[in-house]
């Protein structure tokens, strides 16, 4: 890799910002999918719909819900954790992470270059601010944020641990006995959100492999189930603060969070059936340039190339 974000000052890295307001919350997830599709025509290759689709869940974590300090992530022991096991989503990851202040705005242009730490799936390689291990490979995030999650415990820490995973990935073996695992150990301190779009790269979840009834598989496995729209900001707050209010959590909780694939793009949205899957290829220049005019400018901004 070619340099180490880790040894950026404070001074040189992004700048914090929190965010009060729903509409401003709106306003910066249109901005993040503003930068997916930046970052994706600029590199000619990459995942569209479900970058797309969970534009608003890492906005409300990264900007409401998590305890975080972006400029001294390897130094604080209580912030919160976040381990990302569909790691093919990672454009927007990057945008929140470098929206939020973790590093600078203008290396989102540097997505799947050759030397570049912003790889097409999160590495671990180049100790870039906010990302704790290398992901991609499905089915395997749950099991290290479990091992996280016991981790923080046995040392007496307050960090809440967050996993993101797709539907489609749960369809992994990896997956149910990292559930049994922490139902086990009675990991309250555990927060998973899955990306509930009945969609994965080769086609319709329930049609490749049915995981249904999936709220009761959870359930089975010993964890506290909740739903809600996923594209819906405030209903995915409030779930996750309900959580967050249960004193004294015993179990691991999960969110199943409906999404739309290729959500605040029209001709991007909902594309399995018809053929025109957006799950895993980018956008081309003129179909970026249509999609960037549909979401419009925000105040914020957009990344420099």
């Amino acid at each position: 890799m070619a340099k180490d974000l880790a040894l950026y000052p404070a001074d040189k890295k992004g700048e914090l910002l929190e965010l009060a307001s729903t509409e401003d919350l709106k306003t910066m997830a249109t901005q993040v999918r503003r930068d997916i599709i930046r970052m994706l025509a600029i590199a000619n290759s990459g995942h569209t719909g479900g970058s797309l689709g969970m534009a608003d869940i890492f906005t409300a974590l990264y900007f409401r819900l998590l305890r975080q300090n972006p400029h001294g992530f390897w130094e604080h022991d209580d912030e919160d954790m976040v381990f990302l096991s569909n790691g093919h989503i990672a454009p927007v990851w990057y945008s929140v992470l470098a929206r939020a202040g973790y590093f600078p705005l203008a290396e989102l242009a540097s997505l799947r270059q050759v030397n570049s730490y912003l790889q097409g799936h999160p590495t671990s390689e180049a100790r870039l601010p906010g990302i704790r291990i290398a992901s991609g490979s499905l089915g395997q995030g749950l099991s290290a944020a479990v091992g996280a999650a016991l981790g923080n415990r046995i040392d007496g820490r307050r960090n809440r641990v967050f996993c993101l995973m797709g539907d489609g990935e749960c369809q992994e073996g990896q997956i149910w006995e990292a559930a049994m695992s922490a139902a086990h150990y009675g990991l309250g301190n555990l927060i998973g959100v899955v990306d509930y779009n009945n969609a994965q790269i080769d086609g319709e979840v329930q049609k490749i492999m049915n995981i249904e009834p999936f709220a009761d598989k959870w359930r089975a496995f010993g964890w506290e189930v909740f739903s809600c729209d996923g594209n819906d900001i405030d209903a995915f707050i409030a779930v996750v603060e309900r959580i967050l209010e249960m004193n004294d959590r015993k179990k691991p909780s999960v969110v199943l969070a409906k999404t739309l694939m290729g959500k605040g793009v029209p001709f991007f949205e909902g594309t399995m059936a018809d053929g025109s899957n957006w799950h895993g290829k980018p956008p081309s220049k003129d179909d970026a340039n249509r999609a960037l005019e549909l979401l419009g400018e925000t105040r914020f901004g957009d990344f420099p190339v």
